[in-house]
């Protein structure tokens, strides 16, 4: 391809909106143009990395045994209010009416529209397993969509759904595309982990995320580098202290605190550490007021909140009924009560299990402008009513398979599978014909890759002040060629021409630039939008009988015959 034939458009400067690397190297390199918010015209530099990416990912699903189809983009409403989604989701899925009248959705996914195909075309056992992808169009309308294609509105997605006769049957489609998930994140270049993680408002029993690791992800990850334990942070376990809890050594003491509300100012104020001190988090449930205890250092972590069957439907408490239950403003609570007396209204008491394992504790004494110190479970206290794990694990923690301590880095989410179980093939009656000619509800899975977001997390890892730096699986052009004087000089111009066409007669994407710009503007330009392997042809190196070859890594290029760089370009791609 020759540079003037194409469509690129570059600039030096970002727009003001664009927050992370990926945003403004994109649109620097004139791989998107902004639509409206949230919305990107991808332009053709762009499309042919998302290309690269969609090869690889259906190369890969192909091979696990998935089949392609395609489903629409609007989806009627009746299959929604048949699964229940239709009131569940929020304002982020984008309802429409036809003319006439009638109700549709632009698809954020697609579990209800597979599930009716799944219905009317899968009857009997001996059709079973099936795994159907596509890789289409969706469309999430997000509050505040940010950071460009990485949290945009519309995005292309491959989305795979499986069924299966019974959850074993299940838990090997599971498997199958978390290997072929591997094997695409792999083969694309990608520094990656696969997470234990929610399985969120998708539903499931079983689910994992895959993260590509990036100082400016949005998640984070805890794992052992030790082991191949890694979990989302919202899954990771922190692990019971297995030491046996302290005994009580030192007298409760009411202290005055006055002004003195958070952790932080108490431990300044006390002159002790964090550590030594216990917080609390006050919620109203279920089971109606719950006071949750965590050492003051330690944050609260609200998924694992929401599976303590104590705080079932839970909410923050508000100042009212802190007041009510507790008898004091939000600053001085703890679960010592007042003055020894019991509690003003009945609380349930939930301690993380670090929490739990504390003696001689610091914690606020229900009364205003007061902390005790010398704090003890069972003597000053009752014992929690229930002891969990309701924090964020962090560095330094022990590793929940006991093979080390924990490490947390910053992800980004580019896949995700989940084994969903009956949840959809239940309410839309997904069933089958068993051996026995019964019918069964069939087991399903769903099986997600951003592709678009893909793209942005491989630039956040893979940049540097000059530009994008591709792994070559994702790279729009492959090898660009810089010809110096393109326009002026017929030796420039066929030597150029020739490499151009050896190299595309190999096989591999060429970039020709006979722009015939200055040198400086062309290199600028072929850095910024990372093309792994740059050609530099000019009249004085053709004098020699060579040019010059730099890897968009290199620190400096290097002479190599005009006769042999066509192979040694070949050979570097084929290691």
């Amino acid at each position: 391809m020759k540079l003037s034939q194409f469509f690129l458009s570059t600039t030096k400067e970002a727009p003001a909106e664009a927050e992370i690397v990926s945003h403004q190297l994109m649109m620097r390199s004139g791989m998107i143009k902004k639509l409206g918010a949230g919305i990107y015209t991808w332009m053709p530099l762009g499309v042919r990395v998302l290309r690269k990416v969609e090869q690889v990912v259906r190369e890969e699903m192909n091979a696990a045994g998935a089949v392609e189809l395609l489903m629409p983009v609007i989806q009627p409403a009746e299959l929604w209010q048949e699964s229940g989604r239709w009131d569940k989701m929020g304002p982020e899925m984008m309802r429409v009416k036809d003319r006439h009248d009638r109700d549709f959705i632009v698809q954020p996914t697609s579990e209800e529209v597979i599930t009716d195909i799944a219905r009317q075309e899968l009857r009997s056992w001996r059709q079973l397993p099936k795994n159907l992808y596509h890789i289409q169009t969706k469309f999430r309308d997000e509050r505040r969509p940010r950071f460009g294609v990485m949290r945009s509105r519309e995005f292309i997605m491959k989305d795979a759904y499986s069924f299966d006769v019974d959850k074993d049957a299940l838990m090997k489609s599971y498997q199958a595309m978390y290997d072929a998930y591997s094997r695409i994140f792999m083969r694309l270049g990608l520094e990656f982990r696969a997470v234990n993680a929610d399985t969120g408002n998708i539903g499931g029993f079983a689910s994992h995320e895959f993260q590509v690791l990036a100082e400016s992800g949005e998640d984070v990850i805890a794992y052992c580098p030790d082991s191949d334990y890694a979990a989302n942070i919202e899954m990771a376990e922190g692990v019971a202290p297995t030491a046996p809890r302290a005994a009580a050594t030192e007298t409760l003491t009411l202290v005055h605190t006055p002004g003195q509300k958070t952790c932080e100012d108490v431990s300044a104020f006390l002159k002790l550490p964090l550590t030594a001190q216990l917080k609390a988090m006050m919620y109203m449930s279920d089971a109606g007021f719950v006071l949750c205890m965590l050492r003051a250092d330690h944050m609260v972590n609200e998924v694992k909140l929401s599976k303590v069957a104590a705080l079932s439907n839970f909410r923050p408490a508000t100042p009212e009924e802190i007041e009510a239950h507790l008898g004091v403003e939000p600053g001085y609570c703890g679960p010592v009560p007042r003055h020894g007396n019991a509690h003003p209204g009945k609380i349930t008491v939930v301690a993380d299990r670090a929490a739990a394992a504390m003696a001689n504790f610091v914690c606020g004494a229900n009364e205003s402008g007061y902390h005790v110190t010398g704090a003890n479970w069972g003597r000053d206290c009752a014992e929690p009513d229930v002891v969990a794990d309701i924090r964020n694990v962090v560095e330094g923690d022990p590793s929940p398979d006991r093979k080390g301590t924990l490490k947390l880095r910053r992800g980004i989410e580019v896949g995700h599978v989940f084994a969903l179980g009956q949840r959809y093939s239940e309410a839309l009656g997904a069933k089958y014909l068993d051996k026995e000619q019964k019918e069964q509800v069939m087991e399903m899975g769903c099986y997600g890759i951003g592709v678009t977001r893909v793209v942005a997390a491989a630039i956040e890892q893979n940049h540097d002040e000059r530009g994008i730096i591709w792994p070559e699986p994702m790279a729009p052009f492959t090898v660009a060629i810089a010809a110096v004087g393109y326009d002026r000089s017929a030796e420039v111009r066929a030597a150029a021409d020739k490499l151009h066409d050896e190299l595309a007669a190999r096989g591999i994407d060429v970039l020709l630039d006979d722009r015939g710009e200055r040198p400086g503007v062309m290199f600028a330009d072929l850095e910024l939008i990372g093309v792994p392997h740059r050609i530099t042809v000019g009249d004085r190196g053709l004098k020699e009988g060579v040019v010059e070859y730099q890897g968009r890594r290199d620190s400096a290029a290097s002479k190599v015959t005009v006769g042999e760089i066509a192979a040694r370009v070949a050979g570097k791609l084929a290691a």
